[in-house]
């Protein structure tokens, strides 16, 4: 069976949120497109609580952008988002959440950030996800989302690693870009690990 993944398309990540992704919110309706060709639908949710240690208010002096070690890896500093039962934490109102499965938080602990919706970046915490989609049968994973170049690339790379077929839908994800080239970079990691992308229209004929 084939599964449709939703990453993180939370205000936070979207156009005028903490950490907006320059026009993410024009990907909501090709998600939802994309929805009507599914029956198994999950999606992830970034859910810090507010001491988060990858919130650079949280150390005196830094600032986002600054690195700090945090458990057993460099943690760049990020300004505060997606803190738990915030508006920005919830997803655009205009996506189609009705058909809907479940919905796998992470970031959870404040002690290790977590970008993949697998496992968290020590992978050390594991969320559920992988052991629910081979629970029901899931062997595809099609992903889409917000961040091309941070959490839908390691979900997209943990899912190849747990063992499960990967489509990343390009026209349904967008890269944050800190350097132009971040999003076609995050595009060959993925292919070169495995991912199969297409274009929606491909899914949608």
């Amino acid at each position: 069976m084939k599964a449709l993944l939703i990453v993180d398309m939370q205000y936070d990540f979207l156009p005028g949120g903490a950490l907006g992704v320059k026009d993410g919110d024009q990907i909501v309706p090709v998600i939802n497109q994309l929805q009507e060709k599914f029956d198994f639908i999950v999606a992830t949710q970034d859910w810090h609580p507010a001491n988060h240690g990858s919130f650079a208010t949280n150390y005196k002096g830094k600032s986002p952008g600054d690195y700090v070690q945090l458990g057993n890896e460099q943690q760049v500093l990020w300004p505060v988002h997606c803190v738990q039962e915030s508006k920005g934490a919830m997803f655009h109102k205009d996506l189609d959440q009705s058909k809907w499965k479940k919905v796998f938080q992470k970031g959870t602990n404040p002690y290790v950030d977590s970008y993949s919706g697998f496992f968290d970046n020590d992978r050390r915490q594991d969320t559920g996800l992988s052991q629910f989609l081979t629970d029901h049968g899931v062997e595809e994973v099609v992903v889409t989302g917000i961040a091309t170049d941070y959490c839908v690339k390691f979900t997209v790379l943990d899912a190849i690693k747990e063992g499960f077929e990967v489509t990343v839908v390009k026209d349904a994800t967008k890269a944050v870009n800190l350097k132009p080239d971040d999003f076609d970079g995050a595009i060959k990691e993925m292919v070169k690990a495995g991912a199969e992308v297409v274009h929606s229209k491909t899914l949608l004929r």
